[in-house]
């Protein structure tokens, strides 16, 4: 039986997790679970206190996208009805910008679909995060546009964008299941200009495509390895018309050994509860907590998430605070 305590105070000692290691924590007995989350909430609140950071999207560009990736509504083969609709203009955005801080979202998130973003998105992007920098000051700003080139990525940072976030998806091994209109080293290459420009690199995973155990541990090393500062963990909300219709593989006591995983391998990352946590983790939604420290309000790209008097309440309940803190590169520990 694995020591749960333990192996989290040796994390906290800058014990990196072996495979064999990992697979005990995504292995361990449901009757394990509460003892499980105690220890990932010590490696938490070691770096994050009772403090939860609050993320909200804007789809500015939904559809029209050209790739093949097999869990998304918006791509080429998807047969979902999804809204489609080009790039919205910077109004619209600075409109999203002001509905972020009403709900106390400390970052805001501005997405669009497609393989990466053309000339004059790029130029709509840089025109609102100007503005937006000027009236909310504290807030971050990350911007999630597809694969970029290293001068696109320089020209988000001089315009004040914090934060570029290019999921990994998935482990490299299994990535042309999901995926064959762009590589796996694209995603990482994105991610490394982001870096390389001065810009915070956010990075996450999609759980539930059909990957194996290994996988995931796979994916959470990567995110290690690539040090990104901010890691979404998604649960498959399989969308019908897409390829992945129908995929049914998580249960909630999965999900929190996996958002438990995420906080023993990147201890000091804020790890993010994102799409699919409604439908995913249901009931036990509070419970990650104990070993995430930030969520997504509001709705998803293509799916509507919890209301934002539910997360709150939910957050209130638990004891947690809401971080408004500017970004950091790395938290204090507390």
């Amino acid at each position: 039986m694995t020591n749960y305590q333990l192996l989290a105070d040796k994390v906290l000692a800058g014990h990196i997790l072996t495979d064999a290691e990992a697979l005990s924590i995504l292995n361990s007995p449901d009757e394990d679970l509460l003892l499980l989350l105690h220890a990932s909430y010590s490696i938490r609140s070691h770096y994050y206190g009772n403090k939860v950071k609050l993320n909200m999207i804007i789809n500015t560009k939904s559809g029209l996208c050209p790739e093949n990736c097999g869990y998304c509504a918006q791509s080429i083969i998807s047969k979902a009805p999804v809204e489609k609709y080009a790039m919205m203009k910077a109004e619209e955005i600075l409109e999203g910008a002001e509905r972020a801080a009403a709900n106390k979202a400390g970052t805001y998130c501005i997405v669009a679909s497609g393989r990466g973003p053309r000339d004059s998105e790029l130029e709509i992007v840089i025109d609102s995060v100007k503005q937006i920098k000027e009236k909310h000051q504290g807030m971050t700003v990350c911007a999630c546009l597809g694969i970029l080139k290293p001068e696109q990525a320089v020209r988000l940072k001089e315009a004040g964008v914090d934060r570029y976030n290019h999921n990994l998806n998935t482990s490299a091994e299994h990535h042309e299941s999901i995926t064959t209109s762009h590589t796996y080293d694209d995603r990482v290459n994105t991610v490394g200009h982001a870096k390389e420009a001065g810009i915070s690199p956010c990075s996450g995973v999609i759980v539930g495509m059909r990957e194996t155990k290994e996988d995931v541990i796979s994916m959470a090393h990567s995110l290690r390895v690539l040090d990104a500062d901010s890691i979404p963990v998604n649960f498959l909300h399989a969308v019908d018309g897409t390829p992945l219709e129908g995929t049914s593989e998580l249960d909630p006591r999965y999900c929190l050994k996996v958002l438990c995983l995420f906080r023993y391998i990147n201890p000091t990352k804020e790890i993010r509860i994102s799409g699919g946590r409604e439908v995913n983790l249901r009931s036990l939604q509070p419970l990650g907590l104990y070993a995430a420290n930030s969520i997504f309000i509001g709705d998803y790209l293509t799916t509507a998430g919890q209301e934002n008097d539910q997360d709150r309440k939910m957050l209130e309940d638990m004891g947690f605070e809401v971080d408004l803190e500017p970004l950091k590169k790395e938290p204090v520990t507390i």
